[in-house]
């Protein structure tokens, strides 16, 4: 696709692993990619950080090799960053960072949060906010910190997410927007920050550190003379708010609106669509949408695409190498192979839980039905289906509350077209695939477009997106068997609550 003159704009998306700056013109046309990797810090079990002022400059990088890799440095219009949510980036009084980011991975409120679950205050959080409360969630967070670290709980001058404190090194400003600021302390109702809602949680003091909001799309400042020196950026580029990446992904691919689901199959199981109106249940989270009176549905869990990756690097790692060494791809190879299992009868069946689950942390992973003579195309195939199954946990559960009609599918297993077939028949719906490249990024640029008026809107995409996508239909024979694998996995993830605990208790005290 050629690009268009004029006009571009720069989309900043910061994972759990890498940050992006991806350059797009103004029809949605990609320029120029750039990438950095983000070290984790692990100071102890449950504990998973990483340095706030090395993200600043890893994603400084990333747009300065970005804007000379597009040459249209110049004619950047706006600029949005989107993120990783939940976790939390502290700032002391004087907008000095206190102490590592806190990611998203981080479990170690998972006590703070059971002893909620315990008397009473998840079930009058999942009332007031939309949510159950969740180990990573920043009031569980903020929370461990007052009980464990008091001193610096006490320095909290501003609390914020990822994408916020990238804005705040862009521009100097301190804010977030409606997606983040739902992610504890809004109320589901009026949506707005509620000081009852501290005091649920027992973060009474709190209430001056929460970012003022505003909308994903409204210009929040503009790139100062620092991050121009450091970025390329011109200075006084507007910026605006950003949002969310599970939103941001959604609107990238076409799929935010009312009567469709959003699935992201990647670290995460994610699942989200759109509503008019508040819907609290335990099974997704009731957050704030891209403007007052619109709400996400988020129906998420670590179970997803993670999966596929640990078996290619476990067990497909010399025939990957080689492939790449080629200049091919493992995954057309793998693709064929699921195919000759999905021909043939198989009792296989595999729970992806290898990083977390919708059943708790003490959830693991594993193989069941295995046979002699089963091979690795077997394995391949229930590990694609056991991820198919879990996202149908939650787009059940969706469903239960909103009816959609269409799923709008992204990440990387999706664009192998054996696995989105796969998706359709578990579903038993349509699944449009996006050829969208740097989804999440786009959906900021969306907004930093929309914020300077070259959109009308964030959902106003000027691309074609039905030639951009293609529609997988359930096969009505394949359906009703993937129904029935599909309860089978359920039901064994049932029976095996009660011992997931006793086979998470054999590595107790066993030998460094």
């Amino acid at each position: 696709m050629t690009s268009t003159p004029g006009p571009c704009l720069l989309g900043i998306d910061n994972g759990l692993t890498v940050t992006k700056a991806v350059v797009f013109d103004a029809a949605g046309v990609v320029l120029a990619v750039a990438r950095r990797r983000l070290p984790q810090i692990i100071p102890r079990p449950r504990h998973v950080e990483r340095g706030m002022a090395a993200l600043w400059a890893a994603t400084a990088e990333a747009i300065a090799e970005a804007l000379a890799k597009s040459g249209r440095a110049a004619d950047i219009a706006a600029v949005a960053a989107t993120a990783h949510g939940d976790g939390i980036y502290l700032l002391d009084a004087a907008g000095t960072p206190l102490g590592h980011g806190i990611l998203s991975l981080d479990s170690r409120a998972a006590g703070v949060v059971a002893g909620w679950q315990a008397d009473g205050t998840a079930q009058a959080a999942l009332a007031r906010t939309g949510q159950m409360p969740h180990a990573s969630a920043p009031a569980a967070l903020l929370e461990w910190l007052r009980r464990n670290e008091p001193d610096r709980f006490a320095r909290i001058g501003h609390v914020l997410a990822c994408k916020d404190w990238l804005r705040y090194c862009l521009t100097g400003q301190i804010g977030t927007d409606l997606t983040e600021a739902s992610t504890s302390f809004t109320d589901v109702n009026t949506q707005g920050y509620d000081s009852n809602i501290l005091s649920l949680f027992g973060l009474q003091s709190l209430p001056c550190t929460l970012p003022q909001v505003a909308r994903p799309d409204e210009v929040v400042g503009h790139i100062s003379d620092v991050a121009a020196r450091l970025t390329g950026l011109r200075a006084g580029t507007p910026v605006v708010a950003g949002l969310h990446d599970v939103t941001a992904s959604a609107l990238g691919i076409g799929g935010h609106g009312l009567g469709q689901i959003a699935i992201v199959a990647g670290t995460y199981s994610i699942n989200e669509t759109v509503s008019q109106v508040p819907k609290t249940d335990a099974r997704w989270f009731c957050r704030n949408g891209l403007r007052l009176g619109e709400w996400n549905n988020m129906a998420i869990s670590p179970a997803s695409a993670a999966n596929y990756d640990w078996f290619l690097d476990t067990l497909c790692a010399p025939e990957r190498a080689s492939a790449e060494a080629g200049g091919g791809s493992i995954h057309d190879r793998i693709g064929q192979e699921v195919q000759v299992a999905l021909d043939r009868p198989s009792t296989v069946l595999f729970h992806p839980y290898l990083y977390g689950s919708p059943h708790g942390a003490g959830a693991s992973g594993g193989f069941l039905g295995l046979r002699g003579w089963h091979d690795r195309a077997d394995l391949l195939r229930a590990v694609i289906e056991g991820i198919a199954f879990n996202h149908r946990v939650h787009v059940d559960a969706l469903r239960d509350g909103f009816n959609p009609g269409i799923a709008r599918l992204t990440g990387g297993i999706s664009r192998n077209p054996v696995f989105a077939q796969i998706f359709a028949d578990v579903l038993d719906m349509p699944v449009s695939v996006s050829q969208t490249e740097e989804a999440a990024a786009w959906g900021a640029a969306l907004c930093a477009g929309s914020g300077v008026g070259l959109f009308t809107s964030p959902t106003a995409d000027p691309r074609d997106l039905d030639a951009l996508g293609q529609t997988y239909h359930p096969d009505p024979a394949r359906s009703a068997d993937m129904a029935r694998r599909y309860a089978l996995h359920c039901d064994i993830a049932t029976s095996l609550a009660p011992l997931w605990p006793r086979i998470e208790g054999l590595a107790e005290g066993a030998a460094p």
